[in-house]
């Protein structure tokens, strides 16, 4: 009996590891992009899902755009332009290679059309007419964009031209691209649309929005293209699909069609692997606790950011979270005073602790509440040292 139930015990054991195993395969499988770089990372908690060579500094072509319209978004939101200002073209402006907007020399034209020209039709012209009207010079305008470039913590990125055409130390990296795209949605919520207009129209002439996967998959909303012989085939992408956002960089693809089938493909398996959980939203009351010599006898706690996680979507069950509140709380409590740690577990692994703060003030009571508190808490404290039943 002893043996068959030993028996039984490893057969089930080796079943159990077989399973696990295919589980483990389920879960992240092989998955082969054709990239000199990539990354896949999630738009709320900036995890890197998946990666390649993503700190490599390597030619962005026209993703370098992207710091171009992160900084004229910012100088809209400021009041500095204002999308109907009407832009001069000068003579260097018109006379840019690569791709263009085929903007007429000495004329003015509105910013708003200028940024379409940029974003849709990866345009060189309108590139450094917007970098004249903003710094004076493309000189001026690109000192601007590595002061930005440090501000977004690009470690990473150095900028030497606002177009992204070839020259002397001008780099970045998938990494950094995605953090840049991540800002511009995060940060100019009312301007990410402009990513995911399809077709724009100059001078009579209409050019198609080069990111093949605003037709192809109706969640992809942004951001932008680019292409030189140094750089290969760019794309930094964006989707989101249910309440989940995820954000693509590809670097050094073959073709215009390769860096959207790669692109895809990342944010297919993000979406079919992987969820974003926001276990608790910021100002919002998580617990309230018992607080000592105050005016009021509780006090509401929160935290000042929300709190989400991104896993592995067949281990959502295993997560969990513990709250520890510091103990006794005795006033005064300031608004935005650490009383806590909330931590967040995957089974018995850790994977994040953040502050547990007070969401309102509690300023001391009167000279009676405060004594009877005092003396409330002494005995509590002190209870069990005393013979008293």
């Amino acid at each position: 009996m002893k043996k068959i139930i030993c028996s039984i015990f490893i057969i089930t054991s080796l079943l159990a590891q077989c399973l696990q195993a295919d589980e483990e395969k389920s879960i992240q499988p092989l998955i082969n992009i054709k990239a000199k770089s990539y990354i896949l990372m999630d738009y709320d908690t900036k995890e890197i899902l998946l990666s390649k060579n993503t700190d490599e500094k390597l030619p962005p072509a026209s993703l370098t755009k992207l710091m171009t319209s992160y900084i004229v978004s910012t100088k809209i939101n400021s009041g500095e332009i204002s999308l109907k200002d009407k832009v001069f073209i000068s003579k260097k402006a018109w006379k840019m290679t690569g791709s263009r907007t085929f903007l007429n020399v000495n004329t003015k034209v509105d910013l708003s059309k200028l940024i379409k020209g940029m974003i849709v039709q990866s345009g060189n012209d309108a590139v450094i007419a917007i970098a004249e009207h903003i710094s004076g010079s493309e000189k001026e305008f690109v000192k601007l964009m590595n002061k930005y470039a440090k501000k977004l913590n690009l470690k990473n990125t150095h900028y030497n031209d606002a177009t992204g055409l070839p020259t002397k130390d001008h780099y970045s990296t998938a990494h950094d691209i995605a953090l840049l795209s991540r800002a511009i949605i995060k940060d100019f919520p009312d301007h990410y649309s402009w990513y995911s207009i399809k077709n724009f129209k100059y001078n009579n002439i209409s050019q198609n929005n080069r990111n093949k996967l605003l037709w192809k998959d109706t969640s992809v909303d942004g951001l932008k293209t680019g292409h030189t012989m140094a750089a290969g085939y760019c794309l930094a992408s964006s989707a989101k699909r249910k309440n989940m956002r995820l954000i693509a960089v590809v670097m050094g693809t073959k073709s215009s069609k390769a860096r959207a089938k790669e692109s895809e493909k990342l944010l297919n398996y993000g979406f079919k692997y992987y969820d974003t959980h926001k276990l608790y939203t910021a100002n919002s009351i998580i617990k309230k606790s018992k607080i000592w010599e105050g005016k009021k006898n509780e006090v509401s706690l929160g935290l000042d950011k929300d709190l989400t996680i991104t896993i592995i979507r067949s281990q959502n069950k295993q997560l969990h979270t513990a709250i520890n509140i510091k103990k006794p709380i005795i006033a005064t409590v300031n608004k935005g005073q650490k009383l806590g740690t909330i931590e967040v577990y995957l089974g018995d692994k850790i994977l994040k602790k953040v502050p547990l703060i007070a969401l309102n003030t509690v300023n001391k009571g009167n000279i009676w509440h405060q004594m009877i508190d005092s003396i409330t808490l002494w005995l509590k404290t002190n209870i069990h040292y005393l013979n008293i039943y």
